[in-house]
């Protein structure tokens, strides 16, 4: 079900029978307002940092794709800014991105610099902000699950042509669509799916310049019927970089997402 239409994300009802989540986690610049007080940046420097680490139009994107594709997939998509908390990190020390202040809770941004105090306590905001996110996530791909004995979730990002000084490991290729995986959770034939889907972009890549894909901790590395790919986009591919209008790039992003949840929603369990 779609869920608390008051809570800063919403889950879009798909096909009763389509396993396919389409999960849309840094597409907004929405920050409240209480949130706002805490960020150090001036409205300047916010919105300059918003383009950057904003997957502009990526919500677009899957929204299009959901429409064209023959059984329409789920959606679940974030109404707030990463900024606030970023519903892909972990909320604890494993979090690699701490080392440069970009765990659940940013304190630093793209380029190094002040965005919270040092001594800023996350925690109100994970268990405002995080904690439902991740529970209402979990609860979408059990629904899948219970539904059609599986589930496919397919995170929909985007990446800027040059890398920022946040990223760990940008010196890697930057290819048109990077395909991030994981050893447990992103079976061949899916990837290959992707692969042909995505072929007429000018290439895809493996895990570079970002690796890995969402999976509810609830489900990862124990419940193999949940798959999961991440698709991050060149943001030249589509759109004026770093935070400017779309381009015919979008529409033709959207079908290559439309033919891969066809493609996975034709394979059986």
């Amino acid at each position: 079900m779609p869920g608390d239409p008051s809570a800063p994300f919403r889950l879009h009802p798909g096909a009763a029978d389509s396993p396919v989540l389409l999960h849309v986690p840094h597409s907004a610049r929405e920050i409240p307002a209480a949130v706002r007080a805490g960020i150090v940046l001036d409205d300047t420097a916010l919105g300059r940092e918003l383009d950057h680490i904003t997957d502009a139009h990526t919500a677009e994107i899957a929204a299009r794709a959901a429409s064209a594709a023959g059984r329409t997939p789920w959606r679940f998509v974030n109404g707030l800014s990463r900024l606030v908390v970023d519903p892909e990190r972990f909320p604890d020390e494993r979090e690699e991105m701490l080392a440069v202040g970009m765990g659940a809770v940013y304190t630093r941004t793209t380029h190094g610099e002040e965005l919270r105090p040092a001594a800023f306590d996350g925690r109100p905001l994970v268990e405002r902000y995080f904690e439902p996110y991740a529970r209402a996530m979990t609860e979408a791909v059990a629904g899948r699950l219970a539904a059609t004995g599986r589930a496919v979730v397919v995170d929909v990002h985007s990446y800027p042509t040059r890398a920022l000084p946040y990223e760990l490991h940008g010196e890697g290729p930057r290819p048109p669509v990077c395909l991030g995986t994981d050893p447990f959770h992103t079976p061949g034939w899916l990837l290959e799916a992707a692969r042909e889907a995505f072929a007429g972009f000018g290439g895809t890549g493996i895990d570079s310049p970002f690796a890995g894909t969402y999976v509810p901790l609830r489900h990862y590395g124990r419940d193999p019927e949940v798959s999961a790919l991440m698709v991050e986009i060149r943001r030249d591919v589509y759109m004026a970089e770093p935070g400017g209008a779309a381009g015919p790039g979008l529409g033709a992003l959207a079908d290559a997402l439309a033919a891969l949840v066809d493609r996975v929603s034709a394979r059986d369990a």
